[in-house]
């Protein structure tokens, strides 16, 4: 993934109370403690359903070497897995398989880490198949590209729930249906997404979560020019990020870019289907907006929303309106037509030598820095 420009800015108080928060909902089970399972081509199991069947609750599963198991499909239905690839990255290609119609892993299980696998192919006869669908309490995922299925990730509904996904890839996922996406989250406790690169959903969204609690910090959600050569084929999303359901919700330090194929001209919409959540509060910070449309709205909140939304700190580079809320709170944004950057179409978003942008920063706070401003070495962003 390409470096991301993150602009720097006082954090507000309310945004320090609701990383308390989340910090004690995403408490999870320790980490395994029971025997590790070998996969592989000479191990003691020739592929990871093998292992996972005969595997304990607490077992750690070690898939070996970058090598693809064809139609290995199952349920993971035991507790406190580690299932992860070594010495390389093992590919699961569901190659025409699906395990209960549903779709590659199913996990029923609770407290499921899967780390460093390549995953694609999902497909079933409902057409809403999934690389990982998630029925289970709390799961994690670290490392992975999930792509080229008809879902990503599907989660069910679960309110005990807290999710994390990191440090991972999603690309050219969806059937065409617009009701598939490279990531669905259900009605979720939590959802952390941290670190990803999301991208070419087909009709779908890069990332759709109902979950009560979302934050989603310093990921990429982009698309791939038609034509251009990349991780997987040209996409056309929707949304970038959908939150329908409203939730307290963070977007902190992310590049979020609108492509000019597209099948929704917004970038981000929240509360679009009804504010049910709890929570209805949207903090936008830091973040980076691209749109390469010819218009649209970079921040969609519905108006059965009643909190004013928080959009501080962004760049927003292109046309379309910043926000649909009209009380929406926006501190220190700045927008710019064509904003310059060091390496545009590689996603290498430094800025280029501009006054507007190098030191758009608000000026530094004794309480936040722990320095005097007039005597610090501050220049801005």
């Amino acid at each position: 993934m390409s470096p991301l420009y993150i602009p720097v800015t006082r954090t507000p108080v309310r945004l320090l109370a609701g990383l308390s928060v989340a910090s004690l909902l995403l408490a999870v089970a320790g980490t395994a403690t029971g025997a590790t399972l070998s996969v592989g081509p000479g191990k003691t199991y020739v592929a990871p359903c093998a292992a996972i069947t005969a595997a304990k609750d607490g077992d750690t599963i070690e898939i070996v070497g970058d090598w693809t198991y064809s139609g290995d499909v199952c349920a993971i239905a035991r507790s406190n897995l580690t299932i992860r690839g070594v010495q390389g990255r093992p590919t699961i290609d569901a190659a025409g398989h699906h395990h209960g119609g549903k779709g590659i892993w199913v996990v029923t299980g609770n407290n499921i880490t899967v780390e460093n696998v390549e995953m694609l192919g999902a497909k079933v006869p409902d057409g809403n198949g999934a690389a990982l669908r998630l029925e289970g309490t709390n799961f994690t995922l670290r490392q992975a590209f999930i792509h080229d299925n008809e879902n990503g990730i599907l989660s069910n509904a679960n309110k005990n729930s807290n999710i994390v996904i990191e440090h991972s890839e999603f690309g050219h996922n969806g059937s065409g249906t617009g009701q598939t996406h490279n990531l669905y989250i259900g009605n979720a406790r939590s959802l952390t997404f941290r670190y990803n690169y999301s991208h070419d959903a087909v009709i779908g969204h890069d990332l759709k979560s109902r979950a009560m609690f979302n934050m989603i910090a310093y990921n990429r959600f982009s698309s791939t020019p038609p034509g251009r050569p990349g991780s997987t084929a040209s996409g056309k999303p929707s949304y970038e990020i959908d939150l329908p359901s409203a939730g307290t919700s963070y977007l902190i330090g992310n590049v979020i870019e609108q492509p000019a194929v597209n099948d929704n001209s917004t970038l981000v919409a929240y509360g679009e289907e009804g504010a049910t959540n709890p929570g209805q509060d949207l903090y936008v910070i830091n973040n980076t907006f691209l749109n390469d449309f010819t218009g649209g709205t970079f921040v969609f909140v519905s108006g059965k929303v009643s909190t004013p939304a928080l959009i501080q700190n962004n760049l927003f580079g292109g046309p379309g309106t910043l926000t649909s809320q009209a009380s929406a709170i926006q501190k220190d944004n700045h927008r710019l037509d064509k904003p310059g950057f060091v390496d545009r179409a590689g996603f290498t978003l430094r800025p280029l030598v501009n006054d507007m942008v190098v030191k758009a920063g608000p000026a530094a706070d004794p309480w936040s820095s722990g320095t005097d401003p007039k005597t610090s070495a501050y220049k801005g962003r």
